[in-house]
């Protein structure tokens, strides 16, 4: 009876604390809205609502069959005994996702009854989503920089994202959940752990390989070169493992299929580059300036705003101990968590600006990192309503279909603006500027004497 008595009391204090700082946040609306540190009160009253807006969805809106069907076809043939990568396909064309994208899918297979039970996959996916936006708020409450009502937009004001996760059921969510997983991880200096999430998400899908330039740097930085091999081997080792059964049967089936950089994509579906011209679009030599961009992003960016020691970026090669300035654990404070945050997303995002295809389920590849892309850097009051229309105009942009000139001309406009803000938002300070002696009073001195 006394423990009885000991839980409803406890029970009763935090229901009585909760109510106290539900009544001080509508006492305090305006800094509820605008303060970082009422992140964790808004994302969760975000993330009830958002179980109710997939409820809604799944319910009253009418599921769209795109690659569900082929997904389930691809890892039929797996559970039948297929091990030659090149045989597993599906009604769009043959399997090119890495091995994880097998086992994962494979139990949705068996889960939903061999992928028949369509209604069934949806509440897992909404579920996916919840755990995703879960994932994602705790990334933004470590941070502590983008003002919790910018999470209104990100939660229900994108169509685009709940139909990608809900209505259409690709893998892309599933690679950024496990994304986002490891990068909680990172947060808490879980790095092994965090390595072998990072590594499980690209074989789900590749695109999370675009985060491998940042999370390679923040490795270099915290472990230096001799310290981070281990944990580049455990991402290697995984996708030995995974594709074991593959590798065994047609390595190089299996090698070309699961990760092929060269993959040409469809004009048609093409989000980001329907201004060019088809043959343009297709062109080889189109795709190698892309690429070149895209290095030389990544070279100044790792240059003059990954790199913040005054010591040559050389010096990341060495052990931490043994630089001139010895990097701190990461995790320090927010400071050093939005360094990770920062490396991370931005090495995404220059890739995204450079891809030379965005489909409509690829906007899940950095939607979730635009706020803190755009809020990372300090922001006047009068500057927020641009962010928040640059935030609208990308949503506008994805939701056009088929995409225009005009939608992929301003899609490319808005990333050119949030890489102006970045770089220039981002500039470290200028070196204080130390007068140098004057000579004249120790001549005319000299001369008295």
């Amino acid at each position: 009876r006394k423990h009885g008595t000991e839980r409803r009391g406890g029970a009763a204090m935090a229901a009585g604390r909760g109510a106290a700082a539900l009544r001080r946040a509508w006492r305090e609306r305006r800094a509820a809205l605008l303060e970082p540190s009422y992140t964790p009160l808004v994302a969760a009253c975000l993330c009830l609502a958002e179980g109710g807006v997939n409820l809604w969805v799944i319910r009253r809106v009418p599921y769209t069959e795109i690659d569900w069907k082929a997904y389930m076809e691809e890892v039929e043939g797996f559970a039948n005994g297929t091990l030659d990568y090149t045989q597993l396909k599906g009604d769009t064309g043959p399997l090119v996702y890495p091995a994880g994208f097998v086992y994962i899918f494979l139990g949705l297979y068996y889960a939903t009854g061999r992928g028949t039970d369509i209604r069934l996959a949806q509440y897992l996916f909404a579920g996916l989503y919840l755990l995703n936006l879960l994932l994602v708020f705790r990334i933004y409450c470590r941070t502590n920089k983008v003002p919790p009502y910018v999470f209104f937009f990100m939660c229900c004001a994108s169509y685009r994202i709940h139909s990608i996760f809900v209505l259409r059921l690709f893998n892309d969510p599933v690679a950024m959940a496990i994304l986002f997983l490891a990068i909680n991880l990172f947060l808490e200096e879980h790095w092994s752990w965090g390595c072998l999430l990072f590594s499980l998400a690209v074989s789900v899908k590749m695109n999370i390989l675009l985060f491998a330039p940042g999370l390679l740097f923040l490795l270099l930085q915290r472990f230096g070169l001799l310290g981070c091999i281990p944990k580049l081997c455990i991402c290697a080792l995984l996708q030995v493992i995974l594709g074991l059964p593959f590798l065994l049967v047609n390595p190089v089936g299996y090698l070309t299929r699961s990760f092929d950089l060269g993959r040409q994509f469809q004009f048609k579906w093409t989000v980001n580059w329907r201004f060019l011209p088809e043959e343009v679009f297709q062109n080889r030599a189109f795709h190698a300036a892309l690429l070149l961009a895209h290095l030389a992003g990544l070279g100044l960016f790792a240059l003059h705003r990954w790199h913040r020691s005054k010591e040559s970026i050389l010096a990341l090669l060495k052990d931490p101990a043994e630089r001139k300035h010895p990097s701190p654990p990461l995790t320090v404070n927010n400071i050093l968590c939005s360094q990770i945050i920062f490396v991370l997303f931005s090495s995404n995002f220059l890739g995204v600006c450079c891809s030379r295809s965005l489909h409509y389920q690829f906007y899940v590849w950095y939607f979730h990192t635009l706020p803190y892309l755009l809020w990372c850097t300090p922001t006047a009051k009068l500057a927020h309503m641009p962010k928040v229309l640059l935030l609208g105009v990308i949503e506008l942009c994805w939701n056009t279909y088929p995409s225009t000139v005009c939608s992929s001309l301003s899609l490319h406009i808005c990333h050119g603006l949030v890489l102006l803000q970045l770089w220039y938002g981002t500039a470290p300070p200028p070196a204080p500027h130390t007068p140098q002696p004057s000579r004249r009073p120790a001549a005319v001195s000299k001369k008295a004497q």
